[in-house]
């Protein structure tokens, strides 16, 4: 099929082909189609009922040796999804046109669109962000800022499901020392506290529901959980949350406030029980930043051992930014007041974190790493020493959507973390990695 001219297509073939060959079985034998009617061809499907038909011909079309007339056809082919209301499909074509071209800020906006409608309104904001960084003139930067502040996700119900492959060189973030040093003798360490390997399967899930109030007020309920499963279940972590709360949002601003429960089982018994009030602020710090900050109090209720009951207040304040149509970055911190009954359990944690991101074609690489400094307040009778700790992570990661489907692309996550404590059943080291499907937009 060439560039701007097509042959008679032949009644056999593809049921793309079919549908474009029927549909121009009206034009005289020897006559040769350009790409302009081929597209007033699905425009009639269009206005005459035959969706799948027009969607077909589209299909097409995107596989033309032409960049801009597959780039037509899929933006044609995202509206149509979008207007029958198949919001995954047009999510996936629009991202699969940018691509192609990620200066395209109309498709950008369309995309945002569609992942409001779904109700990934971060999701939805981060387009409009990257957007505005591909650089608009002045009356269209302008109206785009209008169409950020008049964005609302109308989804009242939805969630998210991931389940990847997760294979880990210390599963149990155990210490490879054979012996813990006391202030009576050196201490045996049993198989649970030392370094275990494994492979395992790593789900995670979450839900909401939204009740609008107002314009600006919602009512909102969420739920969380995850599953990190190995062989055995001696090292099985299970995590569900449940938080209700309300959100308001401003032009600029974002606010929400939450009270929630939290329950955690490890090795297949109850390990902790949290009670939190959490707060959010997210601020529009211009057209391509963010700024996004969160408090959260709350009281942990430990099984296993009540001395290390008590209070946790932890504050993180990040500053995302758009660099390109194509990269993001973010950088932030955080800080971490840990009470308890017993004051050796009791620690401050603090230290800076940072991401980014970056698209090449249809590939998206990411990284992120953070650093994170621990001092306990005092001495456990049993140690040597006071708990002081340096902890240092970071992650790298790929997602293909060159080989998508059905909206979801082969995902891959290395990761490696070191923690380096002056009690050795806190030192630790470990290489991970996760592969699976993650959802291409």
């Amino acid at each position: 099929m060439t560039t701007r001219s097509w042959s008679k297509f032949a009644l056999a073939g593809g049921a793309a082909c079919l549908a474009v060959g029927a549909a121009a079985q009206e034009a005289p034998a020897g006559t040769r189609l350009g790409a302009v009617d081929v597209f007033a061809l699905a425009g009639r499907a269009v206005d005459e009922g035959r969706v799948d038909e027009a969607l077909k011909i589209y299909d097409v079309l995107t596989r033309d040796a032409d960049l801009e007339v597959r780039s037509e056809a899929r933006f044609r082919k995202a509206q149509l999804l979008g207007a029958q209301k198949r919001y995954r499909e047009a999510a996936s074509t629009y991202r699969r046109l940018l691509d192609d071209k990620p200066q395209a800020a109309r498709v950008r906006l369309e995309l945002a669109a569609v992942l409001a409608q779904l109700g990934d309104e971060p999701g939805a904001r981060r387009q409009i962000r990257l957007a505005q960084a591909s650089g608009l003139p002045a009356d269209v930067a302008e109206q785009v800022s209008q169409f950020s502040r008049a964005l609302r996700s109308p989804k009242l119900l939805g969630g998210t499901f991931e389940a990847t492959l997760a294979p880990d060189t210390n599963v149990n973030r155990g210490t490879q020392a054979r012996t813990l040093d006391t202030v009576v003798a050196p201490l045996l360490l049993d198989s649970d506290a030392r370094e275990t390997s494994g492979v395992g399967v790593r789900w995670r899930a979450s839900g909401f529901a939204k009740k609008q109030v107002s314009d600006r007020i919602a009512l909102v309920a969420r739920a969380n959980g995850s599953a990190d499963l190995y062989r055995g279940g001696r090292t099985n972590d299970i995590l569900a949350s449940a938080l209700i709360g309300a959100e308001w949002r401003g032009a600029q601003d974002q606010a929400s406030a939450a009270y929630g429960y939290s329950k955690r089982w490890y090795g297949g018994t109850s390990f902790a029980d949290t009670k939190s009030i959490t707060g959010e602020w997210l601020h529009q710090m211009g057209r391509v930043t963010q700024l996004t900050a969160n408090v959260t109090r709350g009281v942990i209720r430990y099984r296993r051992n009540r001395l290390q009951d008590g209070t946790l207040y932890d504050g993180n304040l990040t500053v995302e930014r758009a660099l390109s149509a194509r990269s993001g970055i973010a950088i932030g911190g955080g800080s971490t007041r840990q009470n308890a009954v017993d004051a050796s359990y009791a620690s401050w944690a603090y230290g800076p974190l940072a991401y980014g991101w970056r698209d090449w074609g249809q590939t998206t690489v990411f990284a992120s790493g953070t650093v994170r400094r621990l001092v306990g307040d005092e001495r456990n009778f049993l140690f040597t020493d006071k708990r002081k700790e340096w902890f240092a992570s970071g992650r790298v990661g790929v997602i293909a959507r060159r080989f998508a489907v059905r909206g979801f692309a082969p995902t891959v996550r290395v990761g490696y973390e070191r923690n380096r404590s002056t009690i050795s059943i806190y030192d630790y080291r470990r290489v991970f990695a996760e592969a699976g499907l993650s959802r291409t937009f």
